[in-house]
């Protein structure tokens, strides 16, 4: 194993190379045969429609760069952390993206994100010099203070607006987010950006860039105030931001039935009637006849009445025949006018109603209503800025997700997103799961959240998360049948960015001083303070497998997802070794220092690893 992350640039290759194996030539892509196999669809031209900025080559070359960075349990922080499927992540986005792009590649089924809206007093990370390398922006992203907290000097530049780059290094600091978030989704799956004004054109190219042009699904405009501002400093006055929504592929999504709609409003219920007392219960109707200009088949119907009508109609004469004979007919005008097609209760309240790109404040909530929840969770005011709404969140996920799902958010800010998932969880019985990833930003001093404990905005975060797990707790002490305890999950599992466990060959940065310190990667690979959860963790993680993955201690080596993977980390033995065989896992993965020098012992355990047809590997 190398150690790193996913090679993001190999791989999109090597999906190429699957489908157009003649454009490679000796391993590597042919200019003159894409030239010879595409010309007449290749722009040649140098005018053409992009987006462009300064450090947008950067920008790329950052995400191509892989990470060794790894992912430390945190069980003394968590909630059921052995069976919890929800994850809280603590680091800097941009190198959990890379960390997760191995074992959550094509697996979430839901981003919902409220990045930075670069208003002009954002701090956010990126690079403040285009120049600047790997090396140190690792140093810079990991700077920290005494007690071992980010310091928000070298972490952070504020991206003022009489920057000569202001929208470039907003742009810069998305683009590789959104490219490994896209990694991430499934094929019907759909990613929620919020944003206001400052960004919004900006963004909907990037994301034409990224997800592609016919991925795009809606620009969703949010009532965010509830309130009229009394603004009189602008001609219109701000009470709206926006959701862009797109797919992963928006033919998947239609293909496989995952648009999901609203719960319906007790106004819509009401416009369901019985007047009939059909068996089926209350019901509501659409119209048969076709409307001017829309398309048809045309036949002729006759009333109960026995009045004739010669119309174009929504569909077919076998169609309506079947709803005849199923009682879904109505006719009107006292049995003499057109048909109409019930539409039972029941089944609307099973298919939702449809999401529409305007939401308001009314059904789904507004900053003043998420700051309200936020300090109920707390009972303090002023926590945090601008979070989002429960009502608006939930809606989201509501139209996106089902069950067993994984909803991602990687600017987790005060863990609204989390909160949405529990309590959509709690009211429709879907076991949903959540991974949330935000970076230990520090908190002011004098702010309300230092005060209550909460020294980063991660701390803030992790806290509202246990504080609604309690809320549901107590809830569910108050009502018994309120959900089954055994399919609510009401864990977490916190886990923290970190450096390797293993030693990295620095193939770039090898000395007379350093060699010997080099050297001792290959006979000692693990860091002298290196833990064994810690070290199963990030070689899961390495062979892509999840944070969640089933994990079992056997005698002296773990078990991940019963047996597909086999880790040994405290010592190995013959006998071990044929004990492992017979459990026939798929694949084996032991330190190399453990054979101590017994090379007899490994070149055996290679040849009957390969005998028995597993995949066998050691670091």
């Amino acid at each position: 194993m190398d150690g790193e992350s996913l090679n993001i640039q190999q791989t999109k290759l090597n999906e190429l190379k699957q489908h157009f194996p003649e454009l490679f030539s000796e391993e590597k892509l042919d200019w003159e045969k894409l030239k010879a196999a595409f010309g007449e669809d290749i722009n040649f031209n140098n005018e053409r429609y992009v987006l462009n900025w300064a450090g947008k080559a950067d920008a790329f070359k950052c995400l191509q760069i892989p990470t060794t960075a790894t992912l430390k349990p945190v069980s003394e922080e968590s909630i059921n952390f052995d069976t919890t499927q929800n994850v809280f992540i603590e680091g800097e986005n941009l190198e959990v993206l890379k960390v997760l792009q191995k074992s959550y590649y094509g697996k979430v089924k839901c981003i919902i994100i409220d990045p930075p809206y670069n208003t002009g007093s954002d701090s956010f990370i990126y690079p403040d010099s285009f120049k600047e390398n790997k090396k140190e922006y690792e140093k810079r992203v990991g700077d920290k203070d005494e007690e071992g907290y980010l310091t928000k000097q070298g972490l952070f530049r504020k991206n003022s607006k009489d920057s000569g780059h202001f929208h470039s290094n907003w742009l810069s600091m998305m683009y590789p987010r959104l490219f490994l978030a896209k990694n991430l989704l499934k094929e019907d799956g759909v990613i929620f950006v919020h944003i206001d004004d400052n960004e919004v054109h900006n963004l909907r190219l990037l994301m034409n860039e990224i997800f592609g042009e016919e991925n795009f699904e809606s620009m969703t405009t949010w009532r965010r105030r509830h309130n009229q501002p009394n603004d009189k400093s602008k001609m219109i006055a701000k009470v709206a931001e926006y959701i862009l929504v797109y797919s992963k592929n928006s033919n998947k999504l239609k293909e496989n039935g995952t648009y999901y709609g609203l719960p319906l409003t007790e106004d819509r219920k009401a416009d369901y009637v019985n007047p009939d007392n059909d068996k089926n219960g209350a019901w509501s109707s659409n119209p048969w006849k076709a409307a001017v200009g829309r398309g048809g088949s045309q036949y002729k119907l006759v009333t109960p009445t026995g009045v004739e009508h010669d119309a174009i109609w929504y569909g077919n004469e076998d169609t309506f025949n079947d709803y005849l004979k199923h009682g879904r007919v109505h006719w009107t005008d006292g049995g003499n006018g057109f048909p109409r097609i019930k539409i039972y209760l029941k089944e609307a309240i099973k298919n939702g109603q449809s999401a529409v790109n305007f939401l308001g404040h009314e059904r789904f909530g507004s900053n003043q209503e998420a700051s309200a929840e936020l300090e109920s969770l707390f009972n303090k005011e002023g926590l945090f800025d601008n979070p989002k709404p429960i009502r608006l969140l939930k809606s989201l996920l509501s139209i996106s997700t089902s069950e067993n799902d994984i909803v991602l958010d990687f600017f987790a800010g005060s863990g609204s997103t989390a909160q949405a998932v529990l309590e959509q969880n709690k009211e429709d019985k879907l076991n949903r799961k959540f991974i949330l990833v935000q970076l230990p930003e520090l908190i002011d001093e004098k702010s309300i959240a230092f005060q209550i404990g909460c020294r980063t905005i991660a701390d803030l975060s992790k806290e509202r998360i246990k504080n609604s797990i309690l809320k549901i707790k107590k809830q569910k002490e108050e009502d018994p049948d309120l959900f089954d305890n055994n399919t609510l999950d009401l864990g977490l599992k916190i886990l923290k960015l970190d450096a390797s466990n293993f030693k990295v060959w620095q193939t770039d940065d090898i000395n007379e001083e350093n060699l010997v310190i080099q050297l001792d990667a290959f006979t000692n690979p693990t860091h002298e303070d290196s833990k064994e959860q810690n070290m199963l963790f990030e070689l899961m993680l390495k062979s892509g497998y999840q944070l969640t993955d089933k994990t079992e201690v056997k005698n002296k080596y773990y078990s991940i997802n019963d047996n597909e993977l086999v880790i040994v980390l405290e010592e190995i033995s013959k006998t071990l070794i044929d004990e492992i065989l017979t459990t026939k896992p798929q694949k084996v993965l032991m330190l190399d220092n453990l054979f101590k020098g017994d090379d007899q012992l490994k070149t055996n355990t290679v040849l009957q690893m390969r005998y028995a047809g597993i995949e066998f590997k050691t670091i």
